[in-house]
């Protein structure tokens, strides 16, 4: 039987900080007092070598991995506590690379009237347990992409999980992402009322209109700026650019300045060129990828997220090109429309789409920390890192389909399920 520990779900989070790479984020938690704990699974997936190494354990101590190796070679203090993981494969948390907490699936309620008729106290309410789903499903780390209408409360909702008040991943967020006059939604409105309607994000023309809007969200608590360089606002609802190449640029350059990251929706051609040309961090969704623009974003080291969850689910074609041309492939289901706490399906799917299951999970592990500037300390099993881990059932390094199957995981030392 799963057990969740209650001390980790009653607002003792007890981890450090936002960490992101620009310091950002509010830490009032303390790292866990006690004594050091030793994880014995079968084997440990330490996401540096390619193979697991049976055998191998884990000394965390505090918030911190102290040791990792063969048991026999670790010096076990003698309070430490054990705790066996039998049939198990330990490795770090994964991250969920491309997330929407304040959205839930539109089977649920359509995305339209979430936007319109779901008070931002019950999206909020809802979210907090979100992010405990996609933690103990274990997502130790998320890129929050958008609160699609309800402003910047993934601030608050980052900041509550740093200070402790509910668990949940580690998070870096986008606030309201950014879109030009008429390309986004909720539409379909009277014409005389069409530019009243509140909308899933925030509208910006012009470069000065650009720069003041990307201003204006680092300065709500914007850890990435999000740009959607196309949407479905053609002339029969097909999806054509928004942002012209001076605005695009306009808006990398002054989040760059501030030393924010930006990642960008694209699904056409153009789209994706006009934000590639323009040196953006990520492309999101990316069906209009051709072989040229993606040898443009690996020259510049531009991570690539498939989503296959949702959308065009049939990428096999642009993720080979992709590994082809040496571009970085991060792992991000779009969860929200996913179901929060499915996200594992994300990681599978890349694997449907013609990964390899190690392929797969460094998307969700180490390249997704590469992706959000937290490699230093995040994505791997290693000495001196944060002691975010989980076991899973089996060895998923040969079915992916193990990551479905987490019965422990911890997060900066805090033990938040176990069997």
């Amino acid at each position: 039987m799963i057990r969740i520990s209650s001390f980790a779900l009653c607002a003792a989070v007890a981890a450090p900080g936002l960490l992101a790479a620009q310091g950002r984020g509010r830490a009032a938690a303390a790292a866990p007092a006690g004594p050091p704990v030793l994880l014995v699974p079968d084997r440990v997936w330490n996401a540096v070598d390619d193979a697991p190494h049976d055998g191998w354990a884990v000394l965390v101590r505090g918030d911190r991995i102290e040791a990792v190796g063969p048991r026999g070679q670790i010096s076990v203090p003698s309070d430490a506590k054990t705790i066996t993981l039998p049939g198990t494969t330990l490795m770090p948390g994964m991250t969920e690379g491309h997330g929407h907490e304040l959205l839930h699936p539109y089977n649920e309620t359509p995305w339209n009237d979430q936007v319109l008729h779901e008070p931002l106290g019950l999206r909020v309410a809802r979210a907090t347990n979100h992010v405990r789903n996609e933690l103990l499903a274990g997502f130790t780390a998320e890129r929050d992409l958008g609160t699609e209408g309800a402003m910047y409360t993934d601030v608050g909702l980052r900041d509550a999980i740093n200070q402790g008040i509910i668990p949940g991943p580690r998070m870096q967020v986008a606030t309201r992402a950014i879109v030009v006059t008429g390309e986004y939604a909720p539409k379909g409105f009277a014409t005389e009322y069409q530019g009243e309607m509140p909308q899933g994000a925030e509208e910006a023309d012009g470069p000065d209109g650009v720069a003041r809007v990307v201003r204006s969200q680092i300065q709500h608590g914007a850890d990435w700026i999000k740009l959607y360089a196309d949407y479905r606002w053609g002339p029969n609802g097909e999806a054509m650019p928004g942002f012209t190449q001076d605005e695009m640029n306009e808006a990398v350059d002054i989040a760059h300045s501030s030393g924010r990251p930006v990642a960008v929706h694209t699904t056409t051609t153009e789209g994706a060129r006009r934000a590639v040309v323009a040196g953006v961090n990520t492309i999101e969704h990316g069906d209009g990828l051709t072989p040229d623009i993606l040898k443009m974003m690996a020259q510049k080291g531009i991570c690539y997220v498939p989503t296959v969850s949702v959308g065009n689910r049939n990428k096999a074609t642009i993720l080979k090109n992709a590994i082809e041309a040496g571009v970085t492939i991060c792992n991000g289901a779009d969860a929200g429309p996913l179901a929060h706490g499915d996200n594992a399906k994300e990681v599978e799917g890349l694997v449907a789409d013609g990964l390899t299951p190690l392929q797969a999970l460094r998307a969700a592990t180490v390249n997704d920390a590469k992706m959000m500037h937290w490699d230093d300390r995040l994505g791997a099993v290693k000495t001196g890192f944060l002691a975010d881990l989980i076991a899973v059932k089996g060895d998923p390094t040969k079915d992916i389909n193990a990551l479905s199957q987490v019965p422990f995981v911890m997060k900066g030392g805090v033990i938040y399920k176990q069997p």
